[in-house]
């Protein structure tokens, strides 16, 4: 009897602890379950409120490109009376960077610059990095007829020419490779003076570096304004010595372009007031 009831005993523990093993594996699996359940819908809920910032911002663009056009039309048609006439006094120089598949349409050049001439603007520089425009040179000075190369300009009146539109030609060759004419042009410089005996540290200095890019024919004036027509939102190799204080637009395609939306671009710049540092 006492056997038999020692074996009863020791057998209702052992189903009471597999009973509470079993309960508590339940209940970590319905605790992991739970969390499971919690994390998924955090990961959705993050996922649904991305898609409505995503598509809130995509909804603003299209607004803000939609008043835009409306913009650039009313301009285009000269129902916005402060758009009629621009103050051109510190857009001394303008730079105009276009993609090369783009620049080969030269009559599409030609009407961007008629259309800166209508409104005042004389001296421009007109940039692809194939040098496409430069190949084109004699064209587009021959169709704008009242326009002569920077070459020819006087560099010390040079703002102060009124009657023609001045272009400057300027491609991709014009960055490294004049950084690379002038440094050889410099050092040529200093190998001289050396020869001469005259003992001095080749230390060259901005206003040295300027002139000799100038001797090699890569030194024009920096632009005030950098209007870019083409696919990429970058300047394409403009030099970069000359962008020190340059406001940059990218204005789209070429051959998409509006004369509203280079008004309103040149006057959003004159009105802004820029701060050169001391």
């Amino acid at each position: 009897m006492t056997v038999r009831t020692k074996q009863e005993t020791f057998q209702e523990s052992m189903k009471n602890r597999f009973m509470d093993f079993g309960y508590e594996t339940q209940r970590v699996l319905r605790s992991v379950g739970h969390t499971s359940f919690v994390q998924n819908l955090v990961k959705l809920l993050l996922r649904l409120l991305w898609s409505l910032l995503h598509l809130a911002v995509n909804v603003w663009y299209f607004v803000l490109d939609i008043a835009h056009m409306l913009q650039s039309f009313l301009i285009s048609n000269g129902l916005l009376r402060n758009y009629k006439v621009l103050n051109l006094s510190r857009l001394r120089y303008l730079a105009i960077v276009v993609d090369s598949e783009e620049a080969q349409h030269t009559s599409w050049v030609v009407e961007l610059l008629n259309w800166l001439s209508a409104i005042g603007v004389k001296h421009v520089c007109l940039y692809d990095m194939k040098g496409v425009l430069k190949e084109s040179k004699e064209i587009i000075l021959k169709k704008l007829g009242v326009a002569m190369p920077w070459e020819v300009a006087d560099e010390r009146n040079l703002f102060l020419e009124r009657k023609h539109m001045v272009l400057e030609f300027v491609s991709f060759s014009d960055g490294k490779e004049g950084v690379a004419k002038a440094a050889s042009f410099l050092c040529s410089k200093y190998l001289k003076g050396a020869s001469r005996g005259e003992d001095q540290e080749p230390v060259f200095t901005e206003p040295e570096m300027t002139s000799a890019l100038r001797a090699v024919g890569c030194g024009g004036p920096e632009p005030d304004l950098l209007l870019i027509y083409g696919p990429g939102r970058c300047h394409l190799g403009f030099p970069a010595w000359r962008l020190r204080y340059t406001e940059i637009v990218h204005m789209g395609s070429l051959k998409s372009m509006n004369y509203g939306a280079m008004i309103r671009s040149i006057r959003k710049f004159t009105m802004v007031h820029q701060n050169y540092g001391s």
